[in-house]
């Protein structure tokens, strides 16, 4: 009888998962993305067979190793991508508090590998570096911090976020890893100055991040050997930087052709921390060039759509996630010419290692989640409304 009087209520359509999240994704920023992971593969052909040979593995052992690790950063990012941003909170909130244990544990259960850093468990088959999953999640995690802390009655969200912070660059330079603890410390002043943070604050906090570099520099010979062989005029040809600034002079334009570099035969870490030499060498300035207009391109247009973000928490976990994203790029990169003192990070989706490629899609999973394309008006769009009203 209440259909006869009032009619039937209308059926509502939802639209198919999958087609909903082509349609609302940001298609640039994925293209790009498996873009640096193909050329990373690329790469990888021609950086690991010599380490391969050198350790008594098949040719193509590290290669295959990172086509798996690439297929699961790539699910990790495909499926991360199409979650809501609460459910990506939920995930970050609670993957930060498990690798902030995984952290703690480091010192009395981790490995250097040789490396001078205990960062790594080793696993036997592999190994996990806990500060690689750390980073996209301490920036979601700070993110909301910050936004609760906006709200009314809302916590002190802003010191909440230095505190836990301030707790991971302690953890961080025990193992020690200073490049890490720099890149999150960078990371964290955009959020808190997007935030709408005092500048006597960033100066502040800047202050800190100086002096604690100076005491490093004074207490720990890992970290003072590294400032000083950046700092020395000339450069040993026999070292890694030695053999990396080689490399990429001797690419010049179009590079060596393919297969004809020499980098690969002596740098130990030719396919992780010096893989751009790698394409410098063989395929030239072209390609270094191609690599960094794919992380441009990630930057740009994942700023361009957070800028357009009304949520507060939205804006500030995209902008933290895809600037230390960036910033890990440039360090990399920056390293290998010889602009920064040596940090042992790699280069995002294009460098070796199963941590790093695993933890870049999880971030980038998130990133594409946050720059989805949603119902709602423009800030820009409401701010108009707001003054003709």
């Amino acid at each position: 009888m209440t259909e006869m009087v009032y009619g039937t209520a209308p059926a509502r359509v939802v639209e198919p998962v999958l087609p909903r999240w082509w349609r609302t994704i940001d298609k640039v920023t994925l293209t790009s993305v498996l873009l640096l992971m193909a050329v990373g593969l690329l790469l990888g052909l021609a950086a690991s067979p010599p380490l391969a040979t050198r350790n008594g593995l098949p040719p193509f052992f590290y290669v295959q190793r990172q086509v798996f690790f690439g297929i699961l950063g790539i699910l990790a990012m495909i499926l991360l991508s199409m979650c809501s941003p609460e459910r990506i909170r939920r995930f970050a909130v609670v993957g930060f508090f498990v690798s902030l244990l995984a952290l703690m544990l480091l010192p009395f259960f981790g490995t250097d590998f040789g490396k001078g850093a205990v960062r790594w468990f080793s696993l036997g088959f592999g190994s996990f570096q806990p500060s690689e999953f750390l980073k996209p999640m301490l920036a979601v995690f700070a993110a909301w911090l910050m936004a609760a802390g906006r709200e009314p009655n809302g916590p002190p969200g802003q010191a909440l976020s230095l505190g836990f912070t301030m707790l991971v660059l302690g953890l961080l330079v025990i193992q020690p890893d200073f490049g890490q603890a720099a890149l999150i410390a960078a990371g964290w002043m955009v959020m808190y100055f997007i935030a709408g943070a005092p500048m006597f604050l960033l100066l502040g906090f800047a202050g800190i991040v100086l002096a604690g570099g100076y005491a490093a520099y004074h207490n720990s010979e890992h970290f003072a050997r590294r400032i000083d062989g950046f700092l020395t005029a000339e450069v040993d040809p026999r070292t890694q930087m030695g053999y990396a600034q080689n490399a990429i002079s001797e690419g010049g334009f179009f590079g060596a052709g393919v297969g004809e570099g020499r980098v690969k035969w002596n740098l130990p870490d030719a396919h992780t921390d010096f893989i751009i030499a790698v394409a410098a060498e063989e395929y030239g300035l072209i390609l270094v060039l191609f690599i960094i207009g794919l992380y441009a391109t990630i930057l740009m247009r994942s700023l361009f759509r957070l800028m357009r973000e009304r949520d507060t928490f939205i804006r500030l976990a995209g902008t933290g996630i895809v600037v230390v994203f960036s910033i890990q790029a440039m360090i990399n990169m920056g390293v290998a010419v010889r602009l920064l003192p040596s940090k042992g990070m790699t280069l995002p989706f294009v460098s070796y290692g199963g941590s790093s490629l695993l933890a870049t899609g999880i971030a980038i999973g998130m990133l594409l989640a946050f720059t989805r394309v949603r119902p709602q008006g423009e800030i820009g769009d409401m701010l108009s409304r707001r003054v003709h009203s």
